[in-house]
């Protein structure tokens, strides 16, 4: 949860509150996007001031499986993290960047998707918060910034709910990235045990924040009532199951390069592109050029590709990484050793998502720990 030095006001809402926040940031404008079950599973959608965020539901992951499922204890976000992350708001799966229409007159070029409305990410998890810093890193840092990704994320006020129960397959709290939000924020929530599951802490970290709270007249919560959030996310943080020890991984991965370990993964990997979809972090992109059939209008699109796709490695004269070892080893490599010298962090955030989302059921806390021991 966000410690004091980036939180600035901290109160205490009742259940009923959490529609009159949504309704507050609709009033401002903001199109709201939140957690919905659909198709068997917790998914970010367009959401109403009345929604219930999926409030009752929990899910059940491991490795290569998730089922989400009511749930009886109570609470409004006994939910860990589904098929969807935030990514695809502020670098959706496939944008048109630019369309020419030709006509008598010439040809006519128009920029971009357009006119791009505020929204209001409701739930963001604090794992995710960590993936949109290290994309904002990605697409904002250095001297070539993303247009659209830099439109969007502007317009983006971030709800936070901090996790009080740990997935199967989590282990944020070995990455530092959870299951607590220390930042990234507008407004961070964090349900309090007892009273039916009823209160919830609210905290901000920035004036957006401070503002939205204030709509809602809520009092300011006191020292139990903080000590009482804390003990919940700590009770989380110390039931993960899972757990990734990065120190001198780096090292380990780069110098195994040539490991038969390698060989048994690959052997199991469909090569599907999964892991790499549901990642929150992962930024792979493809163009391609599209043209009615009268000829009068072409578009040139981006979308999301994956480096377990053969194609994606193809340079002029052939496929540089025909292999799924070779694949899964770029994969594996980037995300957790040559990002760092990338970025400056880990490419992974303890999600679990590739994990219950693999059909193989492959762990990357097993092939990390394996390469470790195998150089030890």
């Amino acid at each position: 949860m966000a410690d004091r030095s980036s939180a600035r006001t901290a109160s205490v809402l009742d259940r009923g509150a959490l529609r009159r926040l949504l309704e507050s940031l609709a009033g401002r404008g903001y199109g709201l996007v939140g957690p919905a079950v659909r198709d068997g599973a917790v998914v970010l959608e367009d959401i109403s001031p009345s929604a219930d965020l999926a409030a009752g539901w929990t899910d059940e992951t491991a490795a290569g499986s998730y089922r989400a499922k009511r749930a009886d204890d109570g609470r409004l976000f006994g939910h860990t993290v589904g098929p969807h992350s935030w990514k695809r708001l502020f670098h959706p799966p496939r944008i048109t960047l630019w369309k020419a229409r030709k006509d008598r007159g010439g040809i006519a070029f128009v920029d971009g998707p357009g006119e791009i409305r505020p929204a209001a990410l409701i739930g963001v998890r604090p794992c995710d918060l960590a993936a949109i810093a290290i994309q904002d890193k990605i697409f904002l840092g250095g001297p070539f910034a993303d247009p659209n990704y830099r439109a969007r994320r502007a317009k983006a006020f971030i709800v936070a709910f901090n996790c009080t129960r740990a997935g199967g397959t989590c282990f944020c709290a070995s990455m530092g990235t959870g299951p607590g939000a220390s930042g990234g924020f507008d407004l961070a929530l964090t349900e309090i045990p007892g009273d039916g599951g009823g209160r919830l802490l609210a905290e901000t970290a920035t004036p957006a924040g401070d503002e939205v709270l204030a709509d809602l007249g809520a009092p300011p919560s006191g020292p139990a009532d903080m000590e009482a959030a804390r003990a919940a996310v700590g009770e989380a943080a110390g039931s993960m199951g899972r757990s990734l020890d990065i120190d001198g991984l780096e090292e380990a991965i780069i110098r195994g390069l040539e490991q038969p370990r390698w060989d048994d993964v690959a052997s199991r990997c469909l090569a599907c592109g999964n892991c790499t979809l549901v990642c929150p972090t992962c930024f792979c992109t493809t163009m391609e050029d599209w043209t009615d059939l009268a000829g009068a209008i072409a578009e040139r699109r981006r979308k999301w590709d994956s480096c377990f796709s053969m194609d994606f490695s193809y340079i002029y004269g052939g496929h540089i990484r025909r292999t799924v070892r070779a694949r899964y080893r770029q994969w594996l490599t980037h995300k957790l050793a040559t990002w760092r010298e990338q970025f400056g962090t880990a490419g992974c955030v303890g999600c679990g998502r590739c994990i219950a989302w693999c059909p193989a059921g492959i762990d990357i806390t097993e092939e990390a720990r394996t390469f470790r021991e195998e150089r030890a």
